[in-house]
């Protein structure tokens, strides 16, 4: 990794595990600030009311940690292992392509916290590959508000910032692909600074992105979890009671959590896989490389569509896939889940979560996803974001 003294005046310093983060040091340094000590979680039902009638943005609080019982931490593990070698596989790709994009001196940057075990795994591979010691920062992106500037003046003062490449674990429809591009282009105006505004992610089933291991939607088992899986860090926070100018986001370290943590276990069973996968990852690579990675947003497409059918009349509501879908049953108030019946025997994770919370499964024939999550549009349109006519951009795009 490169250092991560701050050398530039008035920039914080990253923090790293085990002091914040179950992750080693070399593993990612994040960018962020430590707000641990804060009581910021709400009930999410509280949270939600009171984002829809714009008493708060999404990112002011934080949702309660789902804190899985030993059913579902078992179908996690079995997830895990009928998964591993899958996902290895993706990260072969995906980081072959970064690399081949960047350059040997690749700056991986993860968009806390879905991002980061998969930046984790990429840094992995090229270590075992190539020998590359690449580093990996975890950064902030808050829907609506962009990109942390803070954190990438830290990342110019330390690198060149043509070589930092933006890591995230799946597309949904493709609003952070959007909100990417356009924050760090707002960035670049403001900070004079030439980062690309584009995403490598393992699976892009929102077909949004270039840089990808693969467009199928098929369960990452890191998606089944919450902080436990992602080095034991909350999702970002900007709240201005906390966050002053010239502080990086923050995001919470739940050292209490690590009892259950299992950001190891993923990572470790996806790196015990690399020796399974490399010769097929090897074999891919010209058809994976040639192959045309034109973004389709045909995701968006399908959201419109089930957005109209279900009379939700906001594509916000709709979060397509199943780390979308995971995320729903775990942090929102859902509505419907939607399940492509030729993939609901994959979902057992899902069906578990929303029998759980009360929720009914539809089994649908062809749906362009393996499952949506709808969100009970009667807490949402504030949480998701009032902007939801970001559709035409999305397909504009």
């Amino acid at each position: 990794m490169a250092s991560t003294d701050a050398s530039a005046p008035n920039l914080p310093t990253p923090l790293t595990g085990p002091d914040f983060g179950s992750y080693a040091a070399e593993d990612v340094a994040w960018l962020l600030k430590d707000l641990s000590t804060l009581e910021l979680e709400a009930p999410t039902e509280e949270r939600e009311e009171a984002i829809q009638v714009g008493g708060a943005h999404y990112a002011e609080s934080l949702p309660v940690e789902f804190q899985p019982n030993a059913a579902y931490r078992a179908l996690f593990t079995e997830a895990l292992r009928a998964s591993a070698e899958r996902v290895a596989y993706a990260v072969g790709l995906v980081t072959e392509q970064v690399l081949k994009l960047r350059g040997e001196n690749a700056v991986l940057v993860s968009l806390a916290r879905a991002g980061t075990p998969v930046g984790v795994t990429m840094r992995r591979w090229a270590q075992f590959r190539h020998g590359l010691d690449l580093p990996h920062y975890a950064v902030s992106i808050v829907r609506g508000r962009g990109i942390d500037h803070v954190a990438l003046r830290y990342l110019a003062a330390h690198h060149d910032p043509a070589s930092v490449m933006f890591v995230d674990g799946w597309t949904g429809k493709g609003a952070i692909t959007l909100e990417l591009a356009a924050s760090v282009a707002e960035a670049n105006a403001a900070l004079s600074t030439a980062f690309v505004g584009e995403m490598a992610v393992l699976a892009d089933t929102g077909g949004c992105c270039e840089i990808y291991g693969t467009r199928d939607d098929y369960l990452i088992p890191s998606a089944c979890l919450n902080a436990t899986v992602s080095g034991l860090v909350s999702r970002t926070v900007l709240n201005d009671a906390y966050i002053r100018e010239g502080d990086f986001h923050g995001a919470k370290f739940y050292a209490d959590l690590a009892a259950t943590d299992v950001s190891h276990d993923f990572i470790d069973a996806v790196v015990a896989r690399f020796e399974q996968v490399v010769d097929q990852v090897d074999a891919d690579l010209s058809d994976h490389f040639a192959a045309d990675h034109t973004p389709t947003w045909a995701g968006w497409a399908a959201v419109e569509q089930v957005s109209e059918e279900y009379g939700l009349g906001d594509v916000n509501l709709v979060k397509p896939g199943v780390g979308e879908t995971t995320r729903v049953l775990l942090r929102r108030v859902p509505w419907r889940i939607l399940v492509r019946r030729d993939a609901a025997a994959e979902l057992a994770h899902v069906r578990m979560l929303a029998e759980q919370r009360g929720v009914k499964i539809v089994e649908v024939e062809d749906l362009a996803y393996s499952c949506i999550g709808l969100i009970h549009p009667k807490f949402t349109r504030g949480a998701t974001g009032a902007g939801g006519t970001a559709v035409t951009a999305g397909r504009d795009a």
